[in-house]
């Protein structure tokens, strides 16, 4: 990730926090954020030395002005005005982070052998949240390479309590 988005981010962070409208600002990145998905021509444009500085400010008017809040539409102008548009991706994906820890939630990815039951799925997501007191968005996914068991990768943590892993243990052990 470029530091220069997270510094970015953080920076819009404390205002989005000053003015209590951490959830406002990040609903207006993520807009802008899917309308750069839906038109990826639109941050080359935002970035195009050839097309003049008040044009390309006035462009990020036009398109954002009357859905984000008026502190990101200055965000996303000063990124234009220094020629930063591509620090955007990094600087949207570090405000979710920082928005997620203030909220106290945590995406989880979950990978398992087989698909988890819905029964299943609720006991694993409430066992989690409380646990670790904060709310989880859990993503799964299969894989049946671990043979059985799950992997859950959390805050930057991995849990692994695959038959995969059990397996690879007794391996090494027997191997000693």
């Amino acid at each position: 990730m470029n530091e220069l988005g997270k510094e970015y981010a953080a920076a819009l962070f404390m205002l989005a926090c000053e003015e209590g409208k951490q959830r406002e600002f990040y609903n207006g990145l993520e807009f802008i954020r899917s309308a750069f998905d839906e038109n990826p021509e639109y941050p080359e444009f935002l970035s195009c030395p050839g097309v003049p500085l008040s044009e390309r400010i006035s462009a990020v008017a036009s398109a954002f002005g009357d859905s984000v809040p008026e502190k990101v539409l200055s965000f996303m102008q000063l990124l234009c005005e220094k020629g930063r548009i591509a620090c955007f991706l990094d600087a949207f994906t570090e405000y979710k982070a920082l928005l997620d820890l203030s909220e106290r939630v945590s995406e989880v990815k979950v990978t398992s052998a087989v698909e988890l039951t819905v029964s299943e799925k609720k006991k694993l997501k409430d066992k989690l949240e409380s646990t670790y007191n904060r709310t989880v968005n859990i993503e799964y996914f299969i894989d049946v390479g671990l043979l059985g068991g799950l992997v859950v990768e959390m805050d930057g943590r991995t849990m692994d309590s695959s038959l995969r892993r059990h397996l690879r243990e007794v391996k090494e052990v027997m191997n000693a």
